[in-house]
């Protein structure tokens, strides 16, 4: 992900997110040097991610994949592909926060190995407040 992707990712984000990262935030992890990433299919941009490092774990921030190419196993692709991303970068575990409202990506967390190890009481701003969020690892 370079700062010229923003342009395709910042809306993208709004459209899948209730309460998206801002252009700013995108601009902030390229800045901090997170492992920031497009992933394109033939010609066009389907999805983006953004993973922090630190020592040997890997922190998924976020990841996103385009409402027409869901439903294909692209988000399946792209996280194995990201873990071993993390792997080669000496990662040994795999962290992630999912909201207990997002059911489709709890369901794809668990068929990938991801354990529930925790829970952040009130994590995410939600429509009547907060929102709590499931803390997953899975180890690589």
């Amino acid at each position: 992900m370079q700062a010229a992707h923003l342009d395709w990712i910042a809306p993208q984000e709004v459209e899948l997110q209730a309460f998206p990262w801002t252009r700013g935030n995108f601009l902030d992890s390229l800045s901090a040097g997170h492992s920031a990433w497009v992933m394109k299919e033939g010609a066009g941009m389907v999805g983006y991610a953004v993973v922090l490092g630190v020592l040997d774990e890997a922190h998924l921030l976020t990841i996103g994949i385009v409402r027409g190419a869901q439903r294909r196993g692209l988000g399946r692709t792209f996280l194995n592909w990201l873990h071993e991303d993390a792997r080669s970068k000496g990662a040994m575990q795999f962290f992630l926060e999912v909201r207990p409202s997002n059911h489709a990506g709890l369901a794809l967390y668990r068929t990938m190995g991801y354990e529930q190890i925790g829970c952040r009481k009130g994590y995410y701003p939600a429509e009547n407040g907060r929102e709590d969020a499931i803390v997953m690892r899975r180890e690589l």
